[in-house]
């Protein structure tokens, strides 16, 4: 006999077709403010999370992650995988899906994609902290490395710290043709860049997104000026960098969980007591952001688990009331606790 799931085995399910249209249905940049708010919300409550560096599984072709974080009342997780060989094969470089669950009886609540939902919390997250620490009235966005990523990022700076204007650069001009195709008529500046150094002419902020598993030298010491913010996303792993070491040691360092930035960011190359500020602490007030005009910030970002938990706190809420989500039947549910071989057998019944 086939016995129909009760409301207790039921998980709602947000496939990658229902996260799209949640995009669209709230608008991209409405939707990229409101994740940036959720992750500062708990950036300013950041103590009450349980905190450890991703569980990494390291290989010569890329890395398989694991994130879990809990506030407490509610537990989340992310999968993710950063293969950069995947585009020569027709792959993402990244996919990721990520699991809510209620800590006081461990059942899910929510089981969400994460690939789409990834790009938009890494680039809610690089606009909400150069909020902070980019300079007054920054307006011009050097985006280096014009991959998957890059149009995510120039549109939460966009939306977020009124960027006006993008100068994208790419080893492969396709990447770059494809990123300026995608920005078109979307209120910006696009601008198509040669070479690095040409990205950064007049830019207030740079981003650097590359993909390669190794040391790279993305940025050299004598291409950054005074006054910019770097905001530094690739790398993510240990032996991957971008960015000269002397451009490390020209700039104030700011980060989310150093535990884990040493292990796989652009501090890796540094000694291990480097001096680095935690983003959480600027956001609530007890540390300093920029602190002059010259100054040279850098957020090297590795994203964290807690950025994860606020993306599926948002999807959670914001798709009550729509039908943009499937019922899964993804939890056992017998009508005795203690009968689940019963369940069972009850199901082989003619």
């Amino acid at each position: 006999m086939t016995l129909a799931p009760s409301h207790k085995a039921l998980v709602p399910f947000v496939s990658v077709d229902n996260m799209m249209k949640l995009v669209h249905h709230i608008g991209i940049e409405p939707m990229l403010r409101g994740l940036a708010d959720y992750i500062e919300a708990d950036f300013r409550r950041w103590e009450l999370f349980d905190k450890t560096p991703r569980i990494a599984s390291h290989s010569e072709e890329g890395v398989i992650e694991l994130m879990p974080t809990s506030d407490g009342e509610v537990y989340g997780f992310k999968y993710v995988n950063g293969h950069p060989k995947n585009t020569r094969e027709g792959l993402q470089t990244v996919t990721a899906f990520g699991l809510l669950a209620n800590v006081g009886n461990g059942y899910p609540v929510l089981l969400s994609e994460m690939t789409v939902l990834t790009a938009l919390r890494t680039a809610a997250t690089s606009a909400m902290v150069a909020k902070y620490l980019a300079p007054k009235g920054a307006h011009t966005m050097a985006m280096i490395g014009n991959g998957a990523q890059s149009e995510f990022q120039t549109l939460a700076m966009k939306a977020i710290c009124g960027l006006k204007s993008v100068r994208l650069y790419d080893i492969d001009p396709a990447a770059t043709a494809k990123a300026a195709r995608n920005l078109r008529g979307l209120g910006l500046e696009v601008v198509s860049c040669s070479t690095p150094e040409e990205s950064m002419e007049g830019a207030q902020i740079i981003t650097t997104c590359t993909a390669d598993k190794q040391y790279a030298t993305i940025l050299t010491d004598n291409m950054v000026g005074a006054g910019v913010h770097i905001n530094a996303i690739g790398g993510d792993c240990p032996g991957k960098t971008e960015l000269a070491p002397g451009v490390l040691q020209r700039s104030t360092i700011f980060v989310e969980y150093p535990e884990q930035t040493r292990i796989e960011g652009e501090i890796q190359q540094l000694s291990p007591d480097h001096p680095v500020t935690e983003m959480w602490q600027v956001i609530n007030g007890t540390a300093k952001g920029r602190s002059h005009a010259d100054e040279i910030t850098l957020f090297d970002s590795v994203g964290f688990a807690i950025e994860d938990f606020s993306a599926l706190r948002y999807v959670r809420d914001h798709i009550a009331g729509t039908d943009l989500f499937l019922d899964l039947d993804l939890l056992a549910d017998p009508d005795d606790p203690r009968d689940l071989f019963g369940m069972l057998q009850r199901a082989s019944t003619p």
